[in-house]
């Protein structure tokens, strides 16, 4: 073996390594560098590095692919989660809204009918009211302001209405219930079954207050018509005059019922349900009735003054007689007229005289039924013939001076039955009644 040189200066020198390929006759050779080498170990390390990591892979592919599909379909259950959660929410406010428009519907229903009743209501009434203003129970401007009170309400009932439709169809739907980590914190929203609630707690009660007002006004008028009858009938009655048979029963109702021993019975059954306003509109129509039959049966009597403001010459009763100067019955009285003014007849009826009647002179006489008649003496001339229907306030003929009679007047008498009796009766009478009845004391 050759010895290595060795270099004197530097020391011993560092060989490299070759790498010699023989191949028959040929020999080859390759010194190997460090640089050669690193790249050699890095190679190797790059290709371990690569097959450890493809190894890796093909062993966790499969725990990597059930990975990500077990996240994919829990995210796709969390979807259908909420999806469905969603759903039931707009499932439930579609049911709330649905609940309260079906709510709402029933109260718009109610209200309606509470509107139809009043409406019917007020018709009665204004027929009642224009039935009270002919009876004579209320003057005209009373009438005007209760017509104008009916309209009012019927305005009022209209207009409450549509103010309901107009806040309704401005509300916003119910919004969902918030969740309960809100609750404590945030106010539920008011819904429009709440508002619905709120709106119609306000027109039910000014519906009551019209109701009311409406019973309170009809007690008013039973009340003044049956007071009214009551006193006409009283000053009828004062006079003598025959009460009319509807309303002396009507009258005595009360007292048959309460003084009748006849026997009564018959099986229990419950008493109907009846509507208290209903009840008082009858009731005021019965009231109504009976006045309108005790004034019709004061205004066809002579109640009326055949001479208002004229001077009573010769009054009813016992006196001297003109012409034969001894005391004699006078049955009539006597009021001084103008010649040829008009007498008129002080209630209406039928003429069954009208000509020459001995010292009546030309007499027209009038029955007015019920017994009772009245005589117009001493006419110059009678416009009127036997059969004829007059009127109160009808001129019968023109004041003279004829039969037994010293001047110009009118003889004027009252007959009940044909018996005479003082004309001052029922004139005072009529002066009374005619605060009750319109137009009662003048002709």
């Amino acid at each position: 073996m050759t010895a290595k040189p060795q270099n004197r200066v530097f020391g011993k020198q560092k060989r490299q390594h070759t790498i010699i390929v023989a191949s028959g006759d040929t020999v080859r050779h390759m010194t190997v560098r460090p640089w050669m080498a690193a790249l050699v170990v890095c190679l190797i390390g790059i290709f371990s590095i690569g097959y450890l990591l493809a190894t890796s892979y093909l062993v966790l592919r499969d725990d990597l692919i059930g990975a990500t599909m077990a996240r994919q379909a829990r995210m796709q259950y969390d979807y259908e989660d909420r999806i469905a959660a969603l759903r039931a929410q707009v499932d439930r406010v579609t049911s709330r809204q649905l609940l309260d428009q079906q709510v709402v519907e029933e109260k718009v229903d109610k209200l309606m009918e509470q509107q139809q009743a009043l409406s019917s209501r007020h018709g009665k009434l204004d027929a009642l009211l224009d039935r009270a203003e002919s009876s004579g129970l209320m003057n005209k401007n009373a009438s005007g302001d209760a017509s104008a009170a009916a309209k009012g309400d019927h305005a009022e009932l209209t207009g409450g209405l549509k103010s309901i439709e107009r806040l309704l169809s401005s509300g916003k739907p119910a919004d969902a219930t918030p969740d309960n980590s809100t609750l404590a914190y945030v106010p539920a929203p008011e819904t429009v079954a709440d508002r619905a609630d709120r709106v119609f707690s306000k027109v039910t009660l000014s519906l009551k207050h019209i109701e009311q007002d409406q019973l309170t006004r009809v007690r008013h008028l039973t009340t003044g018509a049956s007071e009214t009858a009551d006193e006409i009938q009283s000053i009828m009655q004062n006079v003598g005059v025959k009460v009319p048979t509807v309303m002396a029963s009507a009258a005595s109702k009360d007292e048959s019922v309460a003084n009748d021993d006849g026997g009564v019975g018959g099986p229990y059954v419950a008493p109907e349900n009846v509507d208290q306003f209903d009840q008082s509109m009858a009731n005021l129509d019965t009231a109504l009735t009976r006045l309108e039959t005790v004034r019709g049966a004061a205004e066809s009597l002579p109640f009326r003054n055949p001479a208002p403001g004229k001077l009573i010459t010769s009054p009813f009763g016992n006196r001297k007689d003109p012409f034969f100067g001894k005391l004699a019955l006078h049955t009539g009285t006597d009021f001084h007229f103008s010649p040829g003014e008009k007498v008129k007849a002080t209630a209406p009826g039928k003429v069954v005289s009208a000509g020459w009647t001995g010292g009546y002179g030309n007499m027209v006489e009038i029955d007015h039924g019920d017994g009772i008649s009245t005589r117009y003496g001493h006419m110059e001339e009678i416009l009127v013939k036997i059969g004829d229907t007059v009127k109160a306030g009808d001129a019968l003929g023109l004041a003279g001076s004829t039969g037994r009679s010293t001047g110009t007047h009118l003889h004027y008498e009252v007959r009940e039955n044909g018996r005479a009796i003082d004309p001052m009766y029922f004139i005072n009478a009529g002066t009374k009644l005619a605060s009750y009845i319109n137009g009662l004391g003048t002709i």
